[in-house]
């Protein structure tokens, strides 16, 4: 009975321990989020790509295209001032675990087996920008499709640091259809390489 009661209380500990660490994550994100349109922005990207993709006239997607161009720039901007905002957190605030399994305390005891969100934003504020500024892209199609893969790779990094890796993959192949590799996968090469070597293969 007394290693059940441990157990229970130990399990119980964790629990507290995790759910209080998600919420000072989600309320230090938040916080930054909240002066910024990036989710509206993306919403609109998301359902305008579409649109684009699903017109017939030439004439009328390319109208569709060029009003989805400024929408970008404008969203490339936000992203660039969240990621500033935040870089002035302190890193202790802004670790996030590699750990497949949640661990109490992992960042600090653990700091090689973490990374730093704020570095992580300027990774994707980066590779945003650059496909937003026409990045070589041979098509507003292989734009609409590399923007995407960007927009939910920064989306996958929030909600890993909010929460963690395997909540992130999961919400993001519901919410999407996408796994985390394809994602990866799909960015611009400088985005991808500078993100593995951050956050590890």
């Amino acid at each position: 009975m007394d290693v059940i009661f441990t157990a229970m209380l130990a399990a119980f500990i964790i629990w507290s321990l995790r759910a209080r660490e998600q919420g000072r994550r989600i309320a230090l994100l938040g916080s930054h989020l909240g002066a910024y349109q990036i989710e509206k922005h993306m919403e609109t990207l998301t359902q305008g790509y579409l649109r684009a993709l699903g017109e017939d006239d030439p004439q009328r997607r390319e109208q569709i295209w060029g009003l989805l161009g400024s929408t970008e720039r404008q969203l490339s901007e936000q992203v660039k001032r969240f990621a500033a905002g935040l870089a002035r957190a302190g890193e202790a605030e802004t670790r996030v675990s590699r750990l497949p399994f949640y661990l109490p305390f992992a960042t600090t005891l653990l700091p090689a087996a973490s990374f730093d969100l704020r570095q992580a934003l300027a990774v994707h504020a980066r590779g945003i920008a650059e496909v937003a500024n026409g990045g070589g892209q041979p098509s507003p199609k292989a734009r609409a499709f590399t923007m995407s893969a960007e927009l939910f790779l920064m989306q996958h990094t929030c909600h890993w640091f909010c929460k963690s890796r395997a909540v992130a993959s999961a919400r993001m192949l519901a919410r999407h259809q996408t796994r985390h590799e394809q994602l990866v996968a799909s960015v611009a090469p400088g985005t991808r390489a500078a993100y593995l070597q951050l956050v590890g293969r």
